[in-house]
């Protein structure tokens, strides 16, 4: 070998040396003018590049209703059922699909058809059941999708991979990455808003729901609760005025700062956040809760348990005052659905509860000129299934789990109006067209907040997360029409087998909405 060949033997002319060093100059020039925290910041790296395109929706409300409420008790008319009642579900038509553990021990799956009327409304001729007089009146305004399904057969993972796009605790929920990628519109109040029916029983809900996974701890959700205290350990101590307490955190913040110096642990700063946040809260929150001064016309749009702090009816309503203050996500829960058995009683009193809240607050959006850019979602994490759990009688019966499809309804922002989205089958028990997967859904959320939800990541142990987290990417050519009727590439991942899908544009040929 001869050495003599390598570059480190190369003789730099003066002008050679005087251009390379002036390159490493100009850099460590450029450099010193940065701020290094500001370069690799994850919140100012993400920001600047937020949204990814135009988004259609500036605000997201989600009415969540854990149990699963029966598709088609409410919304997927199945007239053959009624034809059918009493007879056995076809094996052809179950199709060897899993049961749960509490019908799949039954000797027989006899076929319940549904005791409610069903009549078609709006110009849209979208099918109600009579349990939903009032949403019934604003079906042009509504978006169905009766073609959902997921993985999950049972509550807890079926919620957790709907909130957060994995089946196992631990990851995001949807309002913590948009909180992540969006930010704030309002420094007196938190991006992400959780209220939860109080009073209300069936699957338990857990915090982890709505919490931050791996993200920041400053965009988990925050509970507002009805009562004296809205926001648990918000108010100060006795004897701890505000000017004490803004004295407090001055001295934290300055210990919070030498501690990040010495250790840099990013959530150090994180935290310091909240404890500011909590203290702009103090008279934010107040404020917001307060409903007092709405007129009688707002009580009697909403429903009469409007007035009773911490009712369904109630939440909604604070849900329009916290988006007529830029909270970016509002998350709903209410419990109840989870009927098993009686049924028909049951999920009387569900939609007592939920129906007028419901078309109220879409109104209420509509005629404040706030529905065209806050996006409103209803439905829960699955389905009903089309044969009785338990006795069937003329009167009565059960419906368990059923993930393979259930319906949902979006209205406002990005969404065409007064269309219904994919079909079942005469039995309401197979997608018949336009299957959408709950990651679909997930991204289009997403897309219509201005977000592409292949790349908003962030990095957890080794690699990049999303919230529709998958594998693999492929390519196909022809993509599910939904594309154009909601405005957005809804055919993008599929979870059972781990892949992304890329999309492309459709246009869609008119076609009838029955």
């Amino acid at each position: 070998m001869n050495c003599n060949n390598h570059k480190h033997n190369y003789k730099f002319s003066r002008r050679d040396f005087l251009t390379k060093t002036s390159l490493g100059m100009g850099a460590l020039t450029v450099g010193s003018l940065i701020s290094p925290s500001s370069l690799y910041s994850q919140s100012n790296y993400i920001n600047n590049r937020l949204p990814h395109f135009p988004a259609k929706a500036k605000r997201v409300i989600y009415l969540l209703q854990s149990g699963a409420p029966s598709q088609l008790d409410l919304f997927d008319y199945k007239p053959l059922l009624n034809k059918l009642n009493g007879t056995e579900l076809p094996d052809s038509v179950r199709g060897g699909q899993r049961l749960t553990g509490m019908s799949s021990g039954q000797s027989s799956f006899p076929l319940a058809g549904s005791i409610f009327k069903f009549k078609k409304f709006g110009k849209s001729g979208a099918w109600m059941s009579e349990l939903m007089p009032y949403t019934s009146e604003i079906v042009d305004d509504l978006c169905f999708i009766k073609s959902m399904y997921t993985e999950a057969i049972n509550h807890d993972p079926a919620v957790t991979f709907l909130q957060t796009g994995s089946e196992l605790p631990g990851r995001p929920s949807i309002g913590s990455w948009i909180s992540y990628g969006l930010g704030s519109d309002n420094k007196n109040l938190p991006e992400f808003v959780v209220l939860v029916t109080k009073d209300k029983f069936g699957q338990p809900l857990y915090s982890r729901l709505w919490g931050n996974g791996f993200l920041p701890s400053k965009h988990q959700g925050v509970q507002f609760r009805s009562g004296k205290n809205p926001v648990l350990y918000l108010d100060n101590p006795p004897g701890v005025t505000a000017d004490i307490r803004k004295e407090q955190l001055e001295y934290l913040k300055k210990l919070e700062k030498i501690n990040h110096k010495d250790v840099g642990d990013p959530e150090i700063l994180s935290r310091m956040s909240q404890y500011e946040m909590a203290f702009r809260m103090q008279s934010s929150v107040p404020e917001v809760m307060d409903v007092s001064k709405e007129p009688e016309y707002i009580y009697d749009l909403y429903g009469k348990e409007s007035r009773n702090p911490g009712s369904f009816a109630a939440n909604c309503l604070l849900a329009r005052k916290l988006i007529e203050k830029d909270v970016k996500f509002v998350q709903l829960y209410h419990q109840g659905w989870d009927q098993h058995g009686d049924l028909p009683n049951a999920i009387k009193v569900q939609c007592k509860d939920t129906d007028q809240p419901t078309a109220g607050l879409i109104k209420d959006l509509k005629q404040r000129g706030l529905l065209d850019e806050t996006l409103v979602i209803w439905g829960g994490e699955f389905g009903r299934g089309s044969y009785s759990q338990g006795t069937l009688t003329k009167t009565n019966y059960g419906r368990d789990h059923h993930p393979k499809c259930f319906t949902i309804f979006m209205a406002g922002a990005g969404i065409k109006k007064g269309i219904t989205i994919g079909s079942t089958d005469e039995f309401g028990y197979n997608i018949k067209e336009r299957p959408v997967h709950v990651h679909d859904f997930q991204a289009t959320l997403m897309h219509l907040l201005g977000i592409d939800h292949e790349r908003l990541t962030f990095k957890h142990q080794g690699r990049r997360y999303r919230l529709t987290d998958v594998h693999e990417t492929w390519q196909i050519k022809e993509v599910a029409p939904i594309v154009d009727v909601i405005q957005i590439p809804a055919f993008l991942c599929r979870q059972t087998d781990l892949l992304a899908v890329s999309y492309t544009h459709l246009t869609l040929p008119p076609r009838d909405l029955v």
